[in-house]
């Protein structure tokens, strides 16, 4: 048997082993806590930028909006005198389709650009005629170079940066008239606007100077033969311009929702760390009163 003297030493001894434990599962808990509000303050960042986002979108939008409806009686009066005209593609069997696709360089907009990129792998799939592609912005040709890189003759960057104007289209319909390949037709595809949280992907016709010249009802406008490379040129601008303004207004508008539901999920992630914090915080508070009881508890055996 253990004399008396020694009975205090062996319960102070037996004590130390779970305050040992309880000193290891605190020191895990001590970095499991410091995880937890280093995730949370990453998150309350990520919260900040994504609402910044959302209010320079906002603010973007109204003028976005505005240049879509100036350049929208450009598009649909040019369509009314091609409607008029009675103008149709001209049916070839070695002309191609030539598509333009409109997007832009930028992302975090939702899923505008994958959009356009879906619907250009419908119209060139199986059982479609072969046709060339011109992509404006970056979002488009890394999607559609991934699966038809042979059919681009054509891309173009920096459009969409700010609203586009007048300008940029007719910089890019100059380019587009210059390519070497003859197609029976060019079809615009862009993001049509419906509301402020739905668009589509539609498409605007511009047709070749031949097209235009054996359309039934052109005589009726009168335009001198000299002068048909010209309106062709400036129909495809006006379009352009139409599809640009119009499809950067989808994604300033697509932007602003994606942002706004960014903010609200990262929202719940910090009251959900928030409150793991507090709990986590609580049980290393109970877990230091533990081992002060339990160490107060041992000096008085002793």
């Amino acid at each position: 048997m253990l004399s008396r003297a020694a009975r205090p030493a062996l319960r102070a001894g037996a004590a130390a082993i779970p305050a040992r434990a309880a000193a290891a599962n605190n020191g895990a808990t001590y970095a499991t806590l410091r995880e937890i509000e280093g995730r949370l303050k990453s998150i309350k960042n990520i919260e900040k930028i994504t609402n910044t986002m959302k209010v320079v979108a906002s603010t973007k939008l109204t003028r976005a909006q505005r240049a879509m409806e100036h350049s929208r009686k450009y598009g649909e009066t040019n369509n009314k005198v091609f409607e008029n005209a009675e103008t149709k593609p001209l049916e070839g069997e070695d002309k191609k389709t030539l598509y333009i696709v409109c997007s832009s360089d930028k992302g975090l907009c939702g899923g505008i650009h994958s959009g356009l990129s879906r619907y250009m792998r419908r119209q060139l799939g199986p059982g479609h005629q072969p046709a060339d592609l011109v992509l404006i912005g970056e979002k488009s040709r890394a999607q559609l170079s991934r699966t038809h890189a042979q059919d681009i003759v054509l891309t173009f960057a920096g459009i969409g940066k700010d609203v586009p104007t007048f300008a940029d289209a007719q910089a890019i319909a100059d380019q587009v008239l210059q390519l070497p390949n003859d197609y029976s037709d060019i079809k615009i595809v862009y993001n049509k606007f419906l509301n402020a949280t739905s668009y589509e992907p539609s498409v605007v016709e511009a047709f070749s100077e031949e097209a235009i010249a054996n359309s039934p009802n052109f005589s009726a406008f009168e335009v001198d033969e000299e002068l048909l490379s010209n309106l062709r040129e400036y129909a495809l601008a006006n379009s352009l311009y139409w599809a640009l303004a119009e499809g950067h207004a989808c994604e300033i508008s697509a932007r602003q929702q994606a942002m706004d539901n960014a903010s609200k999920n990262a929202g719940e992630m910090i009251n959900k760390y928030q409150i793991l914090f507090n709990r986590t915080r609580q049980a290393v508070i109970t877990g230091e009163l533990v081992e002060i009881i339990t160490g107060a508890t041992a000096s008085e055996d002793m």
